[in-house]
């Protein structure tokens, strides 16, 4: 979890969902901080893969993998909780 002092104000804009891409739901993805920090600790265990983490919305889209597993890991080792959104 973010431990800045510094967040950054939440964007008006939120990034559409891309059908192709992966989804996980991170409710302690708070600020822009907390978004750079996934999505480094994403792409850089999984080269290749491309990340969009909006901390609007709480999701994290990840394309380039299938492997949700590793994904999970990779932003569990950054500090943070994914979860996978319910379908519906």
């Amino acid at each position: 979890m973010c431990g800045c002092s510094t967040h950054q104000a939440q964007s008006d804009t939120t990034a559409e969902r891309d059908p192709n891409a992966m989804t996980l739901k991170v409710e302690d993805m708070t600020c822009g901080h907390c978004a750079s920090t996934i999505t480094k600790a994403v792409e850089a265990g999984l080269p290749g893969a491309r990340v969009q983490a909006d901390p609007a919305t709480k999701i994290v889209s990840v394309r380039g993998t299938r492997d949700l597993a590793k994904v999970e890991a990779l932003i569990v080792g950054a500090g943070y909780t994914p979860t996978v959104p319910a379908l519906g």
